[in-house]
């Protein structure tokens, strides 16, 4: 059926790039030699780099395995004593503060948006605060996933304040990178899009990761979601290799299956670690890093 593309800009490289792009749908089909080269140009390790050099992460499609922590959260659980606690959201001193126990961690080895600071929702860019907070807090690379694609202007220049407003330093040696979804089944959205190509602009690294969900958002047996998880995952690495030839990239896993019951996406199913394992395998035929979930 093709993907559809509803960024307009987006659309436009994949017609150029060699793709058939239906305008009034907006389905763009890609042909398997664009596949190919774009595989080919995206590069098979890159560094992910820390304020401090002993922090700065190698990503290899055939390499030492690393680890970050889970995000993004949005609530906090207040434990009170003797099994009593309270649930409440997640605030910005509560994301500075797992970003410095990430620092302190070295089984760690870079710093996700653990949660997200929801008193600054509604208030300001709470993107760009929660940028400035993790960078401020921990001297590892820091993986913004929750990034919204029109600000990612201004993560760049907070990364360049760190290098006294060194463009070529911040572009060289990136102290972030991004997190962004398809949207399943089989779309790349508009803030997708905008995130992919504003990064690779800028040279920051970029994690295409699918978040498909078998029985919801894809087909319910797993070789089915892993099928259309690879084409969503694809397209969106072609898209940013058609714009910027070798922009660096992971090929991204969150996927997992629904949860019919509760209306879930339950990330620590053992299928999510099945599914998890066949897309570093995936990664790894493709010659790209691999960013997977949950195991």
């Amino acid at each position: 059926p093709g993907i559809k593309v509803t960024h307009a800009r987006a659309r436009q490289i994949f017609r150029e790039g060699g793709c058939d792009v239906d305008e009034k749908t907006q389905m763009v089909k890609i042909p398997d030699y664009v596949i190919r080269k774009a595989l080919q140009t995206a590069p098979s390790r890159f560094t992910c780099y820390g304020r401090e050099k002993k922090n700065n992460v190698v990503q290899e499609s055939h390499g030492k395995v690393h680890y970050t922590c889970f995000g993004t959260g949005i609530k906090m659980c207040n434990y009170k004593g003797r099994g009593a606690y309270e649930t409440v959201d997640s605030t910005d001193q509560d994301l500075a503060n797992t970003a410095k126990i990430v620092d302190w961690a070295d089984q760690v080895d870079t710093y996700s948006l653990a949660v997200s600071a929801r008193d600054w929702a509604g208030v300001g860019k709470e993107d760009v605060h929660e940028m400035y907070t993790a960078l401020a807090n921990s001297s590892k690379h820091f993986h913004h996933i929750d990034p919204v694609g029109t600000d990612v202007h201004y993560y760049f220049e907070l990364a360049k304040a760190y290098y006294g407003g060194d463009e070529e330093a911040a572009r060289r040696k990136p102290l972030f990178s991004i997190l962004a979804c398809p949207t399943s089944p089989l779309e790349l959205g508009d803030n997708g899009c905008e995130t992919f190509l504003r990064a690779a602009e800028y040279g920051i690294p970029a994690c295409v990761i699918s978040m498909a969900m078998s029985g919801g958002s894809a087909p319910i047996f797993l070789a089915g979601t892993i099928l259309t998880h690879n084409a969503e995952v694809l397209a969106g690495i072609t898209l940013i290799q058609l714009a910027y030839p070798g922009a660096p990239v992971w090929y991204g896993s969150s996927t997992t299956t629904m949860d019919v019951k509760n209306g879930t996406a339950p990330v620590g199913s053992p299928e999510l670690g099945m599914i998890s394992s066949a897309v570093a395998k995936l990664g790894q035929f493709y010659g790209l890093p691999t960013f997977v979930a949950g195991i």
